[in-house]
């Protein structure tokens, strides 16, 4: 039911955002050049429009006499982006584009036939040369050894496309700082707009959420009725939302439900899951080694790291598993110096959770629960997935947590449901 416009808004909204969300999170952000798939409607329609155009300026300037009514304007062109390059320091150089690409001067030479297109272009050459990047440079100097002007041209254009991007770049990198301390209150007010537009934007969220509290109360009780103090008492708020936010590290590809507040952060959080995975299955390979193979052999100079380099590290697990479950039932049926699977083995992925969530309670990962020897060879790799992962949260809490903070409040003071702390920051 809702208008076009009021869609186009929308969207025009959620891009803003994913941008802003992408330069903020995404360090290696930049932006490239457009550059369509040859093969795509789009690329082959941009194909046609380009080649038309330029064989339309190569039959103007062969003709006799020639015509430069297009090449003139591609030169008030040129000079346009190259202005765009200029810095409040370059008031020479200001100065010299106005005087040389002056488009009334350039009309009179068309007029008497006087015009010199190489002579504009070698000034238009080295004006690029002392305006681009360094990796630029081998590009600029392409462009001398172009005779033909249409060639040129089309080289010139295609090369200050690539400089323009280069500026955009340096300019973004040089404004993050500044972006950064304004990140929090743009996405947020985004993240509003769409509410306010479409009110069920939280639904998943919601139910995000409350899955989460669900998993908290369990865990709780579970521990409540092991043996040691009793530990039980109102569910923290900022302990669901730990809860919530390291089920997305296991969510499931095929579930299109995923909570909207962390939507622009699932392609990173999936790729972080993925390297859980591994990580958790390269630890059971190590733990499992470890016991059936021996400390011995364990400790061999290269074993791990030629073991973790496996170049196939599943049917690496499977043998592995194999061998495992044999000396398993061997050391039940008569081989009994044979020493059993750890249940540390069996609580591998506990173990790896139970990491994350220090580290996002405390940051430090001097702070997480002490890990098997075998697991601290992988401590680089968990402190690094720990510290994205941290950094995505943290985030991700900073913008989101006015809107968090109604829904666990519903669902934690519900009538008949768990009662959370007053620590709900």
């Amino acid at each position: 039911t809702a208008s076009l416009s009021s869609l186009m808004e929308l969207e025009n909204c959620v891009s803003n955002l994913s941008l802003a969300h992408e330069i903020v999170v995404n360090r290696d952000f930049c932006f490239k050049p457009r550059n369509p798939p040859t093969d795509s409607l789009e690329g082959k329609m941009t194909e046609i429009v380009h080649r038309a155009f330029w064989d339309s300026l190569q039959e103007q300037l062969s003709s006799d006499p020639p015509n430069y009514s297009h090449a003139v304007l591609l030169l008030q062109e040129v000079k346009t982006m190259l202005q765009s390059l200029l810095m409040p320091g370059h008031v020479r150089l200001r100065s010299q584009l106005d005087e040389v690409l002056d488009l009334d001067l350039i009309q009179q030479e068309v007029a008497h036939g006087a015009l010199d297109l190489h002579r504009l272009a070698e000034f238009v050459i080295n004006t690029m040369a002392s305006l681009c990047a360094p990796v630029r440079d081998p590009e600029v100097r392409a462009l001398r050894d172009l005779k033909d002007p249409v060639e040129l041209l089309k080289a010139i254009f295609r090369v200050l496309g690539l400089m323009k991007t280069d500026m955009v770049n340096f300019t973004l990198q040089s404004l993050r700082p500044h972006l950064m301390q304004q990140a929090v209150q743009y996405e947020r007010a985004k993240f509003q707009q769409i509410l306010d537009k479409q009110p069920d934007s939280l639904d998943y969220t919601t139910a995000w959420l409350q899955a989460a509290v669900s998993e908290e109360v369990s865990a709780s009780e579970a521990q409540s009725e092991s043996p040691g103090p009793d530990s039980s008492g109102p569910l923290s708020a900022i302990a669901v939302l730990n809860r919530a936010y390291i089920r997305l590290l296991r969510w499931d590809p095929q579930d299109q439900k995923y909570p909207e507040t962390v939507l622009i952060d699932r392609a990173r959080l999936d790729a972080l899951g993925q390297r859980l995975q591994m990580l958790v299955l390269e630890a059971s390979v190590l733990l499992l080694t470890n016991t059936q193979c021996g400390r011995v052999v364990f400790s061999l100079q290269g074993f791990v790291g030629k073991l973790r380099q496996s170049e196939d590290v599943m049917i690496c697990t499977i043998m592995l598993l194999s061998l495992g479950h044999l000396c398993l039932n061997l050391d039940v049926c008569c081989c009994s110096e044979l020493t059993s699977l750890p249940p540390s083995l069996h609580q591998t992925g506990e173990r790896v959770q139970g990491f994350l969530q220090a580290t996002l309670r405390g940051g430090p990962a001097k702070r997480s629960p002490e890990l098997p020897a075998p697991l601290r060879l992988l401590s680089a790799e968990l402190v690094e997935l720990g510290t994205a992962f941290g950094r995505i949260v943290h985030f991700n809490q900073t913008v989101f947590g006015p809107f968090y903070a109604p829904i666990l409040r519903k669902l934690l003071f519900q009538p008949g449901g768990a009662e959370a702390g007053e620590d709900s920051r």
